[in-house]
């Protein structure tokens, strides 16, 4: 919830920092293990045997849980919310609706019939 005092100095709507350093981390570290988890997936996808197939799960499951990408979630790129994301604009709702009301969206304008 929005600090509504006048002496707070927290802006409304920011995720806190720390959230959004370890999103960041999680990100390098996707980045990191990207083409050694697809290469992996893709042996598994080509072995024969089943034992061929167990040892391809047993590596990729030794990589780091944070290395795969279903780890990681959308986040706005104003303010670091993970809720109410539009993918299209890469923002979340809340800021969506602000830049559109103060006209800064092109092609955007609140509807009225």
């Amino acid at each position: 919830m929005a600090c509504l005092s006048k002496t707070c100095t927290k802006p409304p709507n920011l995720a806190k920092k720390s959230i959004i350093a370890r999103w960041q981390k999680t990100q390098k570290q996707v980045h990191r293990f990207q083409e050694k988890r697809n290469a992996l997936k893709q042996s598994m996808k080509k072995a024969t045997t089943t034992e061929e197939i167990l040892n391809c799960m047993i590596a990729i499951d030794k990589l780091p849980k944070n290395a795969s990408n279903v780890r990681l979630n959308n986040r706005c790129n104003i303010t670091g919310r993970s809720r109410g994301y539009l993918r299209k604009f890469g923002i979340s709702r809340i800021k969506f609706r602000e830049m559109a009301a103060a006209g800064k969206i092109p092609g955007i304008k609140k509807a009225s019939w």
